[in-house]
């Protein structure tokens, strides 16, 4: 490919590029760091040992989790919270060499600690500004990768239809071959001819599952092509849950239906739990404390009210609520939801459950590891068994671990699900919560839950 036809990023790929401003990141962050704590910019030779080991453990991490791959559909959210991550780890390995060396006598703490924050303010911010320039260069038709698509009409209009409706990501149609079902060799022998003529970086392969085995054929004729080549199935039919791909027991797997809380996902998840859960469960004691007295003196019956309900995975376990009925039974083992004027709330459980404060004993739940903050709301045994057959991938919302608030609730899908329709709506935005988990949607949903969250007209 001639100069002229490549596009900035080819010509400055971010594997090239993104390395050396991280090492400028933390060159100039220990310096402002060394400024700030001893009043000098002349560091010491020990200093400048430091540096160099931990520029070396930042472009390992960033290698080992690809932070240096091609950024053009990476979030700006992604990107920093994998930064971060990758910075954590450098400051968990860079104070643990120190103290298991004994050198902490012969570094400031302080210094490590602002060299790292410093540093990864500017390859952080660095990261940001060239998503957004990068951004604006496509917008206005420049740094954009021109792409060939082939397959049925119907498919490539979809494919189309996306490109046009995320402009940021700099792809442009440079050409279009509708196939026939199963495509002869004339119409082979016109596809490389038009790919060739084209000059386009990536042909995409736009077909129906169905028509899986006709990619091998096309593979095949663009074999002596540079350009890029991939396939995009149709799914159109089939609801995805956190779909990619990945490599199991040797062999490449699409992923259709998995649990993002794999991996360090999981990790970050549990530590988010912990560490907020932990602090809230401090902060609400007293609340508690003085709930459980209230509803001891005034019905008689538990504090506490118990009941199994689906976790992760389609494991069971107990949730607790603080008791916001008057004790009754259900004939055979049916579970009733509370209506608007419903004659079984006490006075004191109608204002807990407006309120949301009857939920308060789950942060316990979270403690223990068997439920979240954030995640779909448990439902009863019986809704599930009722709901998984009419609700289509209703059980998919048990991927991940139960939460006290979730995406529905502050969407205003909180309290009765008295039709059809609701418990759909609620599904889908559960899914959608799930195919779209990171640390900041959670912090989002916390927050919109304090403002949002504890007083609802359909909670009775």
């Amino acid at each position: 490919m001639s100069r002229k036809t490549k596009g900035l990023t080819e010509r400055y790929p971010a594997q090239l590029i993104v390395p050396i401003v991280d090492l400028f990141a933390i060159v100039a962050g220990s310096m402002l760091a060394h400024g700030w704590r001893f009043g000098s910019f002349q560091l010491h030779e020990r200093y400048v040992l430091a540096i160099v080991i931990i520029s070396l453990f930042v472009l390992l991490m960033n290698s080992l989790v690809g932070a240096y791959a091609r950024w053009r559909v990476t979030r700006i959210s992604t990107l920093l919270v994998r930064l971060f991550m990758v910075w954590l780890a450098v400051a968990i390995l860079a104070t643990s060499i120190i103290y298991f060396a004994h050198a902490a006598e012969r570094y400031s703490r302080l210094w490590v600690g602002m060299s790292l924050m410093f540093s990864f303010v500017i390859a952080g911010g660095a990261r940001v500004l060239a998503q957004l320039v990068l951004r604006q260069a496509r917008l206005k038709g420049r740094a954009r990768r021109s792409v060939f698509l082939v397959g049925p009409g119907f498919h490539l209009l979809e494919v189309a239809r996306g490109m046009r409706a995320s402009p940021g990501e700099g792809y442009s149609i440079a050409g279009i071959e509708r196939l026939p079902q199963i495509p002869d060799a004339a119409c082979l022998e016109r596809l490389k001819r038009r790919v060739s003529s084209s000059e386009a970086r990536e042909v995409w392969i736009c077909l129906p599952l169905e028509m899986g085995g006709v990619v091998r054929s096309i593979f095949h004729a663009l074999r002596n092509h540079t350009a890029e080549v991939r396939f995009i199935p149709d799914f159109r039919d089939m609801h995805l849950l956190n779909h990619r791909m990945s490599e199991v027991a040797g062999h490449y797997a699409i992923d259709l239906s998995v649990t993002p809380m794999n991996g360090m996902a999981r990790v970050i998840k549990r530590l988010e739990d912990i560490l907020v859960g932990g602090l809230i469960s401090i902060l609400i004691l007293p609340v508690c404390i003085g709930i459980a007295v209230a509803i001891k003196f005034s019905s008689p019956g538990p504090v506490l009210f118990k009941q199994y309900r689906t976790g992760a995975n389609g494991t069971q376990f107990k949730v607790y609520k603080f008791r916001s009925m008057e004790v009754h039974e259900e004939k055979g083992g049916s579970v009733t939801q509370a209506r608007q004027g419903d004659p079984r709330v006490t006075k004191l459980g109608a204002f807990l459950r407006r309120t949301s404060l009857d939920e308060l004993p789950q942060f316990y739940n979270v403690l223990q590891g068997r439920m979240s903050i954030v995640g779909p709301r448990p439902h009863a045994l019986a809704h599930n068994e009722y709901y998984k057959d009419l609700v289509e991938s209703y059980m998919r919302r048990h991927k991940v671990k139960p939460g006290i608030t979730g995406w529905a609730q502050v969407n205003g899908l909180r309290g009765e699900t008295d039709t059809l329709e609701k418990m759909e709506r609620r599904v889908e935005y559960d899914l959608w919560y799930i195919d779209n988990w990171s640390v900041w949607l959670d912090l989002r949903i916390i927050f919109l839950t304090i403002f949002k969250g504890f007083f609802n007209k359909n909670a009775y």
